[in-house]
């Protein structure tokens, strides 16, 4: 067969369109992909997405601007692999999407929100075109010292960096593990992109570079452990970069803070409400960490923790995966990804929506102002929610 294009894993791509499965459990109703819930149409379901892949391998259809928005589109959320009834196929589904927007990056054809956020990483080191030497402001006040020879990186990322929300969460983890007895350091202004988002949208030139030069620093500077704000960070540092030659051990803060609580370290005091928690994507599906989180805050007496309807593996993503929440292809209609996870949220009857990813609060912070239901369901991350029982 003559294919017009080529990517790596082009010869199975069939397997996957002619298949479906991955609606079937829900009749389609309730149909686990943020895309296709935004947008309503079935090329912007996994399946979908592979029929286009299909037919633009195959030379069918053309490289066009709409056919690079479905395919960008996708907030990598790995629900359709977590479906995938084809065990020796699934892992490779995530791969074979940012195989074929690696390809559109190739052609240089790809949607202009991409492109810029390409441009400001490479030009300006984070995406939000701010100086480096403002990376390291979120921590001013806080008392935490440069890394030098501490147990620990506590490395906060570009959302935890220079995001308002973000670096609200990176304090208060920051502070709590310092008041917790954990010895870590910040790179403040030294601190570069980790580039997981990069990645996922297929500039790989451009990541590799980003992780050889966080690989090269990290090693300059004698860090062994890192401890991550955000799980794409997490994500990057754990799954990619070992190819590269990292050897560092790796851990999200919520890892640390249920070690200490096993430890018997965190003794949190009584706080009296209800939680629901949302699951990052990051988090959970890539990386299989679900009972860290939920140990934190059953550890907390008088706390009650209710689940989402849709959780764990089957966990809604929020949208902002995929680098969504930088290009903002999927949009914030009433049918948005965040504003659909706010209001299953919203339905448990909890106070509070604890969050564990910078990324998921800003997203469900957002949706809960356009829902008007603010004041309904309170969004926290879990180191706040600690450092209230804490101080009760």
């Amino acid at each position: 067969m003559e294919w017009a294009h080529q990517i790596e894993h082009a010869d199975i791509v069939h397997r996957c369109f002619r298949c479906g499965y991955c609606k079937f459990p829900s009749d389609y109703v309730d149909f686990n992909c943020p895309s296709y819930k935004a947008f309503g149409w079935d090329t912007y379901s996994p399946g979908g997405r592979m029929w286009l892949i299909r037919a633009w391998l195959n030379g069918e259809i053309e490289t066009s601007p709409h056919f690079a928005e479905i395919l960008y589109s996708c907030a990598a959320c790995d629900n359709c692999k977590e479906q995938c009834v084809f065990p020796r196929f699934k892992d490779l589904l995530p791969e074979i999407f940012q195989e074929a927007k690696e390809a559109l990056v190739n052609e240089g054809k790809i949607p202009p929100p991409v492109r810029d956020y390409f441009k400001a990483i490479a030009v300006n080191g984070n995406p939000y075109k701010l100086p480096g030497e403002e990376r390291g402001k979120w921590a001013e006040g806080t008392g935490l010292q440069h890394f030098s020879d501490q147990e620990y990186l506590f490395y906060v990322g570009c959302v935890g960096s220079y995001d308002e929300v973000g670096q609200k969460m990176a304090r208060h983890v920051g502070i709590l593990l310092r008041d917790l007895g954990i010895s870590l350091g910040i790179l403040g202004s030294e601190e570069t992109c980790d580039g997981n988002e990069v990645n996922v949208l297929g500039e790989t030139g451009l990541f590799a570079n980003l992780a050889e030069e966080n690989i090269r620093q990290f090693l300059e500077k004698g860090v062994n452990k890192i401890i991550t704000l955000d799980p794409h960070a997490m994500n990057a540092f754990k799954r990619d970069y070992p190819e590269l030659g990292a050897t560092f051990q790796v851990f999200h803060f919520t890892e640390i803070l249920a070690k200490l609580i096993n430890e018997k370290t965190i003794a949190p005091l009584e706080y009296r409400t209800k939680v629901t928690f949302h699951d990052p994507c990051y988090l959970g599906r890539h990386n299989q960490i679900y009972t860290p989180p939920r140990k934190i805050l059953k550890s907390i007496p008088g706390l009650e923790l209710v689940e989402i309807r849709r959780n764990r593996d089957d966990a809604f993503c929020c949208g902002g995966g995929g680098g969504n929440f930088f290009t903002d292809i999927i949009g914030q209609g009433e049918d948005s990804p965040a504003r659909v996870r706010f209001r299953e949220a919203l339905d448990t009857g909890a106070s509070i929506l604890a969050v564990a990813c910078p990324q998921c609060a800003k997203m469900l912070i957002d949706a809960a102002k356009a829902e008007g239901k603010e004041d309904n369901l309170k969004i926290m991350d879990m180191a706040e929610i600690v450092m209230k029982a804490r101080s009760k």
